[in-house]
């Protein structure tokens, strides 16, 4: 059962988070609204889920700041028609508000204890657990692709496993910039655009190749 606490938490979360920042999409606010951030979180962390910021969740990966949840996916127009790929999952919370609205979802997690976390708290999850990098090429194409986190560069494999004017939506690391950027496929590359800094935490697997300096 969930307490009165924590219900007036998230509908603080809503009025001063997201609504603030134009975040106005009926599904999202009700879906986040309703959904008990606390029980994707580690034991002892539950009182930060409401926070406006990112919430370890152990191994170096965060569950992001609900305003940054809610910018991806009003930005993404997920529809009822959308076969979407979620590219780290952690503990489920994304899945979780994309299960009542995309048609298909597959998620990919890299962190076995995270995937398992994901699994448990959201039943009937087709959850892959392998490199991030990687994406899930067997459920391909995607009509839409979220990155829940920010990546320095985006691979190709993940390019080639979105559908031909599918769009997808990430986290920039842009030096100690954070941003959110979309972008659409067209003549099979992506583009992505920022449009909103905002903070997100870096998701591993994604990092540019260093020059070596002789």
């Amino acid at each position: 059962m969930q307490s009165a606490q924590s219900e007036t938490s998230r509908r603080h979360m809503i009025d001063s988070q997201l609504r603030t920042n134009g975040v106005t999409a009926a599904w999202i606010v009700k879906a986040m609204g309703e959904l008990p951030r606390e029980t994707f979180l580690p034991a002892g962390k539950e009182a930060f889920a409401y926070l406006d910021r990112s919430v370890p969740l152990g191994k170096d990966r965060m569950l992001n700041p609900p305003l940054a949840t809610a910018e991806i996916l009003q930005t993404a127009e997920v529809s009822e028609q959308d076969n979407v790929l979620l590219i780290g999952a952690g503990t489920g919370y994304m899945a979780a508000l994309l299960a009542g609205r995309a048609a298909k979802l597959v998620a990919v997690e890299s962190d076995s204890g995270l995937a398992k976390a994901a699994a448990t708290k959201v039943p009937g999850l087709k959850l892959v657990e392998g490199n991030l990098a990687e994406g899930a090429p067997k459920g391909a194409p995607y009509s839409l692709i979220l990155i829940d986190g920010a990546i320095e560069t985006l691979p190709d494999a993940i390019v080639a496993q979105l559908a031909e004017g599918g769009r997808i939506v990430t986290g920039l690391v842009d030096g100690p910039v954070r941003r959110l950027a979309i972008g659409t496929k067209h003549g099979g590359h992506v583009a992505l655009r920022p449009f909103a800094d905002i903070e997100i935490a870096p998701l591993p697997g994604f990092e540019k190749a260093r020059e070596f300096v002789f």
